[in-house]
């Protein structure tokens, strides 16, 4: 039976859905079905806010997401986590998915621009890379700070229409509103590393039902104060149902899969795909414009990603991005860790990433 060593340097069995996702599909086909599947969380999650409250939308996904995983994990006798294992996922759950959500939707319904907001959560690459070498002595390559800065680029051209076109649109926003950006890009940053050092070594349905449900319970004050409004149109059951079932089910799955096979820097470069990608599927699903300069994004933010990710050569063998490096070389350091999947979905923009 193959083995994850945790953070505390044990050894834990590895579960079936490990070692079925090992694999079995190819690191780039995850990745892509990832991102697609990521980004279609925005127009859904713009249509959805036609009809609901911010919060109580966030509420009801939430709640709805954790009974689900909840279900999943009963029906497939999952093991629990329990005592810090416990705090570790439903503090993770509050961080990146509660307060990152709750501040850039908070932020963008002070009227901050949601270009803006995206391009500052497009970032978010840049921040866990940092932190990660700060805190947990990921090392970055010179080629990888290339790609970042390629991959930044590229979203700065997606979302560079929309700031200019609607800059106004910042006028009525305060600084606590700039602020509040900031809060969710640190908790996307933040939380990310945290569930790599403290809550790994869980089963991904059962950690995944403890983290939807803990970020669901603080936003039920705000869901209430708001009058948990929503007007019970079909449209609304519908995109609430895509926003539960596809991004929060499906693409917080593929992320988690994603996560075990490699490091978090490579997945996290992923998210520069993010803007050009929903920029795309707007286009076709929703009728919005696609300029050349979003085009010029795409291009280069794919570019971005692919040089952030490459692995180098050493000793006569590589390991392709997002897959793991054999038990005789890997470290209890370096062990599988998984983490939440961050989302920067904002109302109104073509721009914003969305999980």
């Amino acid at each position: 039976m193959a083995y994850i060593i945790s953070t505390q340097e044990s050894a834990q069995p590895e579960s079936p859905s490990d070692a079925s996702s090992r694999g079995a599909v190819p690191a780039a086909a995850l990745a892509g079905a990832f991102v697609v599947l990521w980004s279609t969380g925005y127009p859904a999650a713009r249509i959805a806010l036609d009809h609901a409250g911010p919060f109580t939308l966030l509420l009801l996904r939430f709640a709805g997401a954790g009974v689900i995983f909840a279900a999943l994990a009963a029906l497939g006798g999952a093991t629990w986590p329990r005592g810090r294992a416990l705090i570790h996922s439903a503090s993770v759950g509050i961080l990146t998915l509660g307060l990152q959500f709750s501040a850039l939707y908070w932020a963008a319904a002070q009227g901050v621009n949601v270009g803006l907001i995206a391009l500052v959560v497009g970032t978010m690459p840049i921040v866990t890379a940092l932190l990660g070498l700060a805190f947990l002595g990921e090392k970055v390559r010179p080629l990888q700070w290339a790609g970042f800065a390629i991959g930044f680029s590229g979203v700065a051209l997606v979302v560079g229409a929309g700031l200019g076109g609607s800059a106004a649109a910042n006028g009525g926003a305060g600084l606590i509103a700039y602020l509040a950006v900031l809060v969710g890009l640190l908790a996307i940053s933040i939380g990310t590393l945290y569930q790599k050092r403290h809550a790994s070594n869980v089963d991904p349905r059962s950690g995944l039902a403890v983290q939807h449900l803990a970020a669901a319970l603080p936003l039920l004050p705000f869901a209430l104060h708001e009058g948990f409004r929503f007007d019970g149109s079909p449209a609304f059951f519908a995109s609430l149902a895509w926003v539960i079932g596809v991004n929060s089910l499906s693409a917080f799955a593929l992320f988690f899969v994603l996560l075990r096979r490699g490091a978090v820097t490579q997945v996290a470069t992923l998210f520069f795909l993010m803007p050009p990608a929903t920029a795309l599927i707007d286009y076709f699903v929703l009728g919005d414009e696609l300029t050349p300069s979003k085009l010029a994004g795409v291009i280069v933010a794919a570019l971005g990603v692919f040089i952030a990710t490459r692995t180098p050569r050493s000793n006569g063998t590589s390991h392709p991005a997002g897959t793991p490096h054999s038990a005789a070389t890997r470290t209890p350091h370096q062990a599988a860790r998984s983490v939440t999947a961050p989302c920067a979905a904002v109302r109104h923009s073509y721009q914003a990433p969305c999980g």
